[in-house]
């Protein structure tokens, strides 16, 4: 069966949708079939063409529980659902059918405060720095900051993924024809990240124009997904 990663968080404004997309950007660059999953009806969905991964919209709950079925019977496939902000008992509901929870956070002081109440409430769940500060003297001051007040949770929080302006491409209504390296090169991280804690091995395609093909998901089998909707 696929698995299905969460990305929730009581906070808003913490990168869950831009994290879901690299993430499947990612893992199409790595070889896996993945769908990103819209459940924040504050948002609208995004065109799948040119995307090495599928979306779904499934902004109402009898959406997401036919999207959720249907991510869980195609084979070798990763559901990614972004869970949106400030939802209590959808992030209680998400964290049951997930097989990986990821909890975004930034460098602020109520975005830790928050992280560090989602990492209590949901034991399972890994934190994740998200739009990091890439300045040296900052990402240090940052540092400190975790070490701080998140060393209790040094076995949960995962490598950070940095500030990125390339990672509004992912988020635009239709991607562009190409995407920059570096925005590759991230997404590649989370991905690497993510299937590594599920023990999934993945080839790390570094020619991306001989992978283009591959990677993308058959028409039938995202049309099977989208249909689900």
């Amino acid at each position: 069966m696929a698995d299905i990663i969460c990305v929730i968080g009581n906070k808003g404004g913490t990168g869950k949708t831009t994290i879901s997309h690299m993430l499947c950007q990612g893992m199409g660059l790595l070889g896996q079939r993945s769908v990103c999953v819209l459940t924040d009806t504050c948002r609208e969905p995004l065109d799948p063409a040119g995307r090495r991964y599928i979306v779904a919209d499934a902004r109402s709950r009898e959406a997401l529980s036919k999207v959720t079925s249907k991510i869980r019977s195609l084979k070798a496939w990763m559901g990614v659902i972004d869970g949106g902000g400030n939802r209590t008992e959808m992030d209680r509901n998400l964290y049951g059918v997930a097989d990986l929870v990821l909890l975004p956070f930034r460098d602020s002081h109520e975005d830790i405060r928050t992280v560090i109440r989602d990492l209590e409430m949901f034991p399972r769940a890994y934190a994740i720095p998200s739009q990091w500060p890439t300045n040296v003297w900052q990402r240090e001051a940052a540092e400190k900051t975790l070490d701080e007040f998140l060393s209790r949770f040094g076995d949960r929080i995962l490598s950070p993924v940095a500030t990125l302006s390339a990672s509004k491409h992912l988020l635009q209504k239709t991607i562009p024809g190409s995407l920059p390296s570096p925005l590759a090169n991230a997404s590649r991280g989370i991905a690497r990240q993510v299937l590594d804690l599920l023990q999934i091995s993945f080839d790390d395609v570094q020619d991306l124009v001989e992978e283009e093909a591959a990677s993308r998901p058959r028409s039938s089998q995202a049309s099977a997904v989208a249909m689900a909707a």
